[in-house]
């Protein structure tokens, strides 16, 4: 079985209030997709932090991704 980068992606009890981080650091999903929402690149980030490696950040975004994707019911 091929590992994801979704496996990059840990929540704690007791780590940045319960909300998904990297590698069980304390660098939240929505920090990184925050940073890349205000025009950091990816190679700004990781010299920014640089414990993070290039499938963090891929990971993060695959995460927002996965976590927006449902259906929307509609009542008719």
């Amino acid at each position: 079985m091929k590992p994801s980068r979704l496996d990059r992606i840990i929540i704690e009890p007791g780590k940045c209030g319960r909300r998904p981080c990297i590698r069980g650091l304390r660098i939240r999903v929505t920090d990184i997709i925050g940073l890349l929402s205000v025009s950091s690149s990816r190679q700004e980030i990781i010299e920014d932090y640089p414990f993070l490696e290039e499938n963090d950040i891929l990971a993060a975004l695959e995460y927002a991704a996965v976590q927006t994707d449902h259906a929307i019911l509609i009542a008719a």
